[in-house]
């Protein structure tokens, strides 16, 4: 999966305004875990939709 390298620096996670990282086909809040989907290309950074962070995850050292 790819996005536009311009929007993925521009997105952030809409709990806690942190940027997200793309991790397979999920976009990954560095700072709360939460792991958004990508359908069609299109980010899905809906709250009430992203999944939680997976047991045992750790906030990034460089999570801003």
């Amino acid at each position: 999966m790819t996005l536009d390298p311009s929007l993925l620096e521009i997105l952030a996670c809409p709990e806690c305004k942190t940027r997200v990282e793309l991790k397979a086909d999920r976009l990954v809040c560095v700072r709360c875990g939460r792991r958004y989907r990508i359908e069609d290309g299109i980010p899905i950074m809906l709250v009430d939709e992203a999944e939680p962070a997976p047991p045992g995850w750790q906030a990034s050292a460089a999570g801003d």
